[in-house]
């Protein structure tokens, strides 16, 4: 099912706003690696919003998100705050990992093996 128009504001504007919360309250840099949102989905009732966290260098991904999700209370009394002018109701925060980067950095090298194996035998 495609989102709808109201759908899409809301998730822009829980995105850019956890964004800030997230530096504010220091969870941008974890273990010297960066955190940021990659995505903001958002149920068609506005009342669930899935957010999307894309860990770059981060040697444990599973402790990073265990932190993130120790202080949702906090994050969600921020998000709160901020856009209580905004939306009616809070929405639910769950937070997944987005692992996208992680399949890119792979396909990048097998392309580099792939590209690495075909170069002898063109020279001939």
């Amino acid at each position: 099912m495609q989102e709808g128009k109201r759908q899409k504001q809301v998730a822009a504007v829980l995105q850019e706003t956890l964004n800030d919360i997230f530096m504010h309250l220091g969870l941008n840099m974890i273990e010297g690696g960066m955190v940021s949102i990659s995505n903001v989905k958002v149920t068609p009732d506005l009342l669930e919003a899935r957010i999307y966290i894309s860990l770059f260098k981060i040697e444990q991904p599973a402790a990073a998100m265990k932190r993130i999700e120790d202080r949702a209370w906090e994050i969600k009394k921020q998000l709160a705050e901020k856009v209580k002018h905004q939306l009616r109701r809070i929405p639910v925060l769950q937070f997944y990992l987005d692992d996208t980067l992680d399949h890119v950095f792979k396909m990048e090298e097998i392309f580099k093996q792939i590209n690495a194996s075909k170069k002898p035998d063109s020279d001939s």
